[in-house]
C-alpha cells in the first residue's frame, strides 16, 4: 500500500492520479492475459504411429492448423502467447501421464525467445527414444530472427535427434497463407503448415494392426 502525505490540492491530485494508474495497470493485466486465450487440444483423427500419438505444440500462429494437424494423425495443443518455457511444461506433464510419443513437433518461437539451453532441457525430458521436430519459427511481419538461428543450430548439432522444419523456407514465395501480420495463417497456409509438420511422421515405426 502507497502512503503520501498531503499538504494541498495538488498533492492530494497525484495521490488520485497514482491510484487510478495502479488501478488500470491492475485490471489490464488479466485483459492481456484473458487476450491470449485458453489451451485448444485437438485429436488425431486416425493412427499413425505405434504407441502414443504424435505430439504438436505451438502457440497462436498453430490455432487455425489444428485441424489439419488432427487428420494428419498429430495430437496437437495450443495456446497464443505460448512461449518455450510453457512449451517445455507440456512435455513435462505428458511425461508424468505416461510414456511419451515417438515424436513431438515444438513450434514456437514467435513469443518469447529460444534458447539453445531450453533445446537441451528438451532433449533431456524425452530420452532418445523420441524424436524431436523443430519448426523454424516466423516473426511478426514474416521475418526470421534469432530464434530460427538458434532451431536450426541446434537441429545441425542433434541431428540425430532433431528433425528441423524450415517453415520459412518452405512458405516462402506464398503470401496468401499468412494473415496481413505475416505470422498467423490463413486457411490454405493451415493446410500448408500441416503439410511441412506431416514430413516428421514418415520415419515413426507404424501402427500395429
Amino acid at each position: 500500500m502507497l502512503f503520501m502525505r498531503t499538504n494541498g490540492s495538488g498533492h492530494k491530485r497525484v495521490v488520485v492520479a497514482l491510484a487510478c494508474a495502479l488501478a488500470v495497470a491492475l485490471v489490464a493485466a488479466p485483459v492481456a492475459g484473458a487476450a491470449c486465450g485458453g489451451v485448444k487440444v485437438v485429436k488425431p483423427k486416425k493412427n499413425v504411429s505405434r504407441g502414443p500419438a504424435p505430439l504438436a505444440i505451438g502457440d497462436s500462429s498453430m490455432l487455425l492448423a489444428l485441424p489439419d494437424l488432427a487428420r494428419k494423425g498429430y495430437k496437437a495443443n495450443a495456446r497464443g502467447c505460448r512461449a518455450m518455457p510453457e512449451g517445455i511444461e507440456v512435455i513435462k506433464k505428458a511425461d508424468q501421464r505416461g510414456p511419451l510419443p515417438r515424436l513431438i513437433t515444438i513450434a514456437l518461437g514467435a513469443d518469447g525467445t529460444i534458447s539453445m539451453s531450453q533445446v537441451r532441457q528438451v532433449l533431456k525430458i524425452t530420452g532418445r527414444k523420441t524424436k524431436i521436430g523443430l519448426v523454424v519459427p516466423l516473426e511478426t511481419g514474416g521475418r526470421t530472427g534469432h530464434d530460427a538461428e538458434v532451431v536450426r543450430k541446434a537441429a545441425q548439432r542433434y541431428d540425430k535427434r532433431i528433425r528441423l522444419l524450415d517453415w520459412p523456407n518452405f512458405s516462402n514465395g506464398h503470401p496468401g497463407w499468412f494473415q496481413p501480420d505475416g505470422l498467423h495463417l490463413t486457411f490454405p497456409g493451415a493446410a500448408a503448415f500441416a503439410r511441412l509438420l506431416s514430413k516428421a511422421l514418415k520415419n515413426l515405426p507404424p501402427p500395429k494392426d
